[in-house]
């Protein structure tokens, strides 16, 4: 390992988080403030009862657009029976326009916006959230879009592990002048549970592969089609079947911070995206509009059979 470079380790109080099923938070600094404020969401343990605004949430989905995570709380709220879809639920983070928070029953779901720190951010706080809020045995899924690697347009891949552009199961950040490594496997029962509620479904084809996680949509993702690009399209397409050899099955942009904080956390978490494109047969996304749509469901549709399963409303 390279100098300079710590890999984390769970601390006991983590192992026994892990047993009860109760969110972990690794900051001792938290215990000796009168306030926590969760600036980006406009909420604060000292203007809000966690405990009975969250304290029932089971389910937590999040995703990159506010209008998405908008939508999928209504088609959940018609899934579960649990008000009138076609109200207006409310934004509870609506005092700032940097996230978009909707709660239907025990489910959440959020917007974190597009990359790795736009979700970090987000996550940081939602983990917070659910600790004041006394939150157990939580579930958290993000559902996005992605590019795919040697599938067919429309598929859908449950993350098994993330991966950097490398190819390496791990997500490092600068921390205090060090680089920081820390895991991305997601949990795999829980991958498991989601493959056989596609399975259930049939409507779509799902399937379990590695992520790779970018920190860019162009180059960092081997476009031809950025602003800027100095390598050749047989260069990319040996980059992308080396991926594919490497079991990358999708590429997208939040996925390695997701799992790695939600499994300091102590929270089961999976990853659920559909593929837009086949990046071996291009870059640019051609389908229509309407099928665009109606993939973007695709993943909120397992996620509901898989939520509704949960709470033996199937």
């Amino acid at each position: 390992m390279a100098p300079g470079t710590t890999v984390e380790k769970k601390s006991e109080d983590e192992k026994s988080s892990a047993k009860t099923c109760r969110v972990h938070l690794s900051n001792p600094h938290l215990d000796v403030m009168k306030e926590d404020i969760l600036y980006h969401f406009d909420l604060g343990t000292g203007t809000h009862d966690f405990p009975a605004l969250f304290g029932d949430v089971k389910f937590v989905c999040v995703g990159g657009s506010a209008s998405r995570m908008k939508f999928f709380i209504q088609y959940i709220a018609e899934e579960l029976k649990l008000g009138d879809p076609k109200a207006d639920i409310p934004n509870i983070c609506a005092g700032t326009d940097r996230y978009a928070m909707y709660k239907v029953g025990p489910v959440l779901s959020v917007s974190h916006g597009m990359g790795i720190p736009s979700i970090a951010i987000m996550l940081h706080e939602l983990i917070k959230l659910l600790y004041h809020s006394k939150c157990s045995n939580v579930t958290i899924i993000r559902i996005g879009t992605s590019g795919g690697i040697g599938l067919d347009v429309g598929s859908v891949v449950v993350t098994s592990q993330s991966v950097d552009a490398s190819f390496r199961p791990q997500f490092e950040q600068i921390i205090l002048g060090k680089k920081v490594v820390r895991c991305t496997e997601l949990d795999e029962e829980l991958a498991q549970e989601l493959l056989e509620s596609s399975k259930e479904i049939n409507e779509f084809n799902t399937v379990i592969g590695k992520t790779m996680c970018t920190m860019d949509f162009y180059e960092g993702q081997a476009r031809l089609d950025g602003a800027f690009c100095f390598y050749t399209e047989e260069e990319k397409m040996q980059y992308l079947k080396e991926a594919y050899e490497a079991g990358v099955r999708n590429i997208e942009m939040e996925s390695s911070v997701f799992a790695a904080m939600c499994k300091l956390a102590g929270i089961r978490a999976a990853v659920v995206c559909v593929t837009l494109v086949n990046r071996l047969k291009g870059d640019q996304i051609t389908s229509p509009h309407e099928v665009l749509v109606e993939y973007q469901q695709r993943p909120q549709k397992l996620i509901s059979h898989f939520i509704k399963k949960q709470l033996g409303k199937v």
